[in-house]
């Protein structure tokens, strides 16, 4: 699964990777401040700067709730619950089938968490690539009117989930679906239907793609927000002391 993961890269950056074509002014005051500094522990239910394209217009940043919210339920804790969207059965589900075919966007992020249980606590890891550049997760997401407290709607999101690759499975047997910049257009356009198509691309990224490193226990707090929580460790073993990084070779 995907359940924390980090944002660091620059609006400059993120901007030409994913909207090279618009300029700052573009971006709302809103989606300014969620990508225009770093995050470093991004959790569900915090509001994040997600890539979508209505019918008819371009692609565009929107500020989502992490935690798909179903446009037919009437509570918004269910989407603590749906964080993540297996790739497997997004089609079948009758949660995701809707907004797999209508309503797909992806999630840029440059690194996420995972935790492996050991004798002494949960290790958390820090799976990144090499070079830190940021990378586009698959999501799905949806419009709910009827969780609301108020007038307001609730717009959310998923990450996709795949089976693990060799070197992420490690730490966990699932891992985000992460969309190659050529499929980028087809997956955001509402209009492209071809669903057996776009499932073909939701795969494991290549086994070189992610580093993993591991992470101190700060990250274990959503409260923490700061480079603490990469700050490389080596992982605690019958109580010895952790100061430096450690990748799996």
């Amino acid at each position: 699964m995907c359940g924390r993961f980090t944002l660091r890269t620059s609006l400059a950056d993120l901007r030409q990777l994913f909207l090279p074509q618009d300029e700052p002014e573009c971006f709302s005051a809103e989606l300014q401040s969620a990508l225009g500094k770093p995050r470093y522990n991004i959790a569900p239910t915090q509001s994040v700067a997600v890539l979508r394209q209505l019918d008819g217009n371009a692609p565009e940043f929107a500020a989502m709730r992490w935690g798909f919210v179903p446009s037919w339920a009437d509570d918004v804790a269910i989407g603590a619950r749906m964080i993540n969207a297996r790739s497997e059965t997004i089609d079948e589900k009758r949660s995701f089938k809707n907004a797999f075919q209508n309503q797909r966007c992806l999630i840029p992020a440059d690194g996420y968490f995972e935790w492996q249980k050991s004798a002494a606590a949960k290790q958390p890891y820090f799976l990144h690539q090499p070079n830190d550049a940021p990378f586009a997760m698959a999501g799905l997401w949806e419009l709910n009117t009827k969780a609301a407290d108020d007038s307001s709607p609730i717009v959310s999101f998923t990450v996709i989930t795949t089976a693990a690759n060799s070197v992420t499975g490690k730490v966990h047997d699932r891992m985000p679906v992460i969309l190659d910049n050529k499929d980028f257009d087809a997956w955001l356009d509402p209009r492209f239907h071809d669903t057996s198509s776009l499932k073909k691309h939701l795969n494991a990224a290549a086994d070189d793609f992610f580093e993993i490193t591991a992470v101190s226990r700060h990250v274990n707090h959503v409260r923490n927000d700061d480079p603490g929580c990469i700050e490389p460790v080596i992982p605690k073993s019958e109580g010895a002391k952790t100061t430096q990084a450690t990748l799996f070779d």
